[in-house]
């Protein structure tokens, strides 16, 4: 099993494009991805601007496949023009 938490810094007044581009890139995930267990996104409490996706995978072949599929790659490019910095990607296994 494959976590990820991929954090996204948005750039004043883009939040809601931001969310409407993730949304879109949650529901396709979900719905087409073979391996995916769960796609999520989630904003941060102290800071609306913080928003994260927690992401598990069945394996990293099931990660590396997602990361091809068209509306993983039509969606980056757009939510990273919405951000003002790059992003924080962590992939984590789980111990126990």
């Amino acid at each position: 099993m494959i976590y990820v938490v991929a954090k996204n810094y948005v750039k004043e007044g883009c939040l809601d494009e931001f969310l409407a581009v993730a949304r879109v890139l949650v529901e396709e995930t979900n719905k087409n991805d073979a391996g995916c267990v769960s796609y999520g996104m989630y904003q941060d409490t102290q800071n609306p601007l913080v928003v994260t996706v927690l992401e598990q995978w069945e394996s990293q072949e099931a990660l590396d496949n997602h990361m091809k599929a068209k509306h993983f790659l039509d969606a980056i490019p757009k939510l990273h023009q919405l951000c003002d910095r790059p992003g924080d990607v962590s992939l984590y296994t789980k111990l126990f």
